[in-house]
């Protein structure tokens, strides 16, 4: 089993530090019970930058899809009502089907196209970025699946 590789703002693991699940929540369960004040975690959420970026592509990649989506209908409307041509009903739907759906693809593409590295801006339409993040995505998904079949036995 080929072993991933570490996301840019992942915290980095000690070597031979792992703790099973039940491990982990008796430890959880013992810190809340203590009376001494807990400790405030250390975050390991998105960096700041990195979500920014995301939410930008994101409004990008799928905010101006899913606009155009809501414009074919009173444009649709303008050209019938011109009558510059007829538009049949179904045609308009379906651009405003597919537009939505792009828009929901964008979504998932704004995410996985920004850069996950905080000093590293990306290219403009991000597909490199895509490409790494896809591949990590499915690299985690592999190990998880993994670790699931290794427990289930």
């Amino acid at each position: 089993m080929a072993k991933r590789s570490d996301l840019p703002f992942e915290p980095k693991k000690k070597k031979g530090a792992t703790k099973s699940a039940k491990a982990l929540a008796a430890a959880a369960v013992r810190s809340n019970t203590s009376k001494s004040p807990a400790k405030p975690a250390k975050s390991t959420g998105i960096p700041e930058i990195v979500s920014q970026r995301m939410v930008t592509r994101m409004a990008i990649f799928c905010g101006t899809p899913t606009l155009l989506g809501l414009m074919t209908f009173p444009l649709s409307y303008f050209i019938v009502h011109e009558g510059w041509f007829k538009l049949p009903n179904v045609a308009v739907v379906i651009a405003s089907l597919g537009l939505f759906g792009l828009g929901a693809l964008g979504l998932s593409y704004g995410i996985l196209s920004a850069s996950w590295d905080e000093h590293e801006q990306g290219s403009w339409l991000g597909w490199r970025e895509f490409r790494t993040n896809f591949g990590r995505v499915v690299e985690s998904w592999q190990v998880y699946q993994a670790q699931r079949s290794q427990n289930a036995e």
